[in-house]
C-alpha cells in the first residue's frame, strides 16, 4: 500500500473528541479499519527495513511491533481509556525489545518517526558511554553525517544536567555523554503519511538514520 488512509487520522481525530467506551464501542468497525491499515503500512515497513538492516527480518509480525490503544489509567490523573494515536516499535522483538529499534508514531498532527536507543538499562547505558569515550571520532562523524543529510540531531531532553560518573565536564563529547537516550527523531505531517510515496520516504529516512542504530548494536554487543 505504502501509505497511511486518510480515514486513519479522520478516526484518531474523532477519538481524540470522543474519548469513552461507549463512542469506542459504537465506532469499532472504524477502529479495526485504522488498526488493519496501520498494521499493514508497519508489515511494509518491516519488509523494506529487513532489505538493508541485518537486524530486521521478515518474520517480524506487524501485530508484536504494535502498541495497544488501551490505556493503563490506574497511575495516572488522565482516566480517558484510549490513545488517540497508533505507535510500533520495530525490532527482532518486535515492540518489547531492549536495544536499538525503529518507532513510528501516527497521530493527528504529531506524527513522527524515531530510530535509536530510548533509555537503555544501566548495563547498556554504560556500553554506550564507554564506546562514545573510546570512539568519539565515529560517534561524531556519524551525528555531523546525520545532520548533513536529513537535519536531525539527537533528541537532548533526556540528560544528565551533571557529568555521569566516571567523565570529567571538559570531557569533548560530554553533552553526549550525559544522554539517557540516544535516539534521532524526525516530525511528520499528515500529509507526509497519506502521500502516495510515504513508505520510501520513509525508509530513505531510516537509512540515514541506520549508522546510528548500528553503533549503538556495536556498543552492546562488545560489551
Amino acid at each position: 500500500m505504502g501509505h497511511i488512509n486518510q480515514n486513519t487520522f479522520k478516526f484518531l481525530k474523532d477519538l481524540q473528541d470522543n474519548n469513552t467506551r461507549e463512542w469506542f464501542a459504537e465506532e469499532k468497525e472504524r477502529y479495526e479499519a485504522a488498526l488493519a491499515d496501520v498494521r499493514l503500512f508497519v508489515a511494509d515497513l518491516i519488509n523494506s527495513l529487513s532489505q538493508f538492516d541485518p537486524h530486521i527480518t521478515t518474520d517480524i509480525q506487524a501485530n508484536k511491533c504494535l502498541f495497544r490503544i488501551y490505556r493503563d489509567t490506574r497511575f495516572s490523573k488522565d482516566k480517558t481509556p484510549y490513545k488517540n494515536w497508533f505507535g510500533a516499535g520495530i525490532s527482532k522483538d518486535g515492540r518489547k525489545l531492549d536495544g536499538p529499534e525503529y518507532y513510528i508514531h501516527i497521530s493527528p498532527d504529531n506524527s513522527f518517526i524515531a530510530c535509536g536507543y530510548w533509555r537503555p538499562e544501566k548495563k547498556h547505558l554504560d556500553a554506550i558511554r564507554q564506546e562514545i569515550d573510546y570512539n568519539e571520532e565515529k560517534f561524531n562523524a556519524i551525528i555531523a553525517d546525520l545532520q548533513k543529510k536529513s537535519g536531525l540531531t539527537l533528541e537532548e531532553e533526556d540528560k544528565l544536567k551533571r557529568p555521569p560518573a566516571g567523565y570529567e565536564a571538559t570531557h569533548p563529547s560530554i553533552e553526549f555523554l550525559k544522554l539517557k537516550s540516544f535516539v534521532a527523531h524526525k516530525s511528520l505531517s499528515n500529509s507526509a503519511l497519506t502521500d502516495k510515496n510515504a513508505l520510501n520516504n520513509i525508509i530513505a529516512l531510516y537509512k540515514t538514520m541506520l549508522p546510528l542504530k548500528q553503533y549503538l548494536h556495536e556498543a552492546i554487543d562488545n560489551d
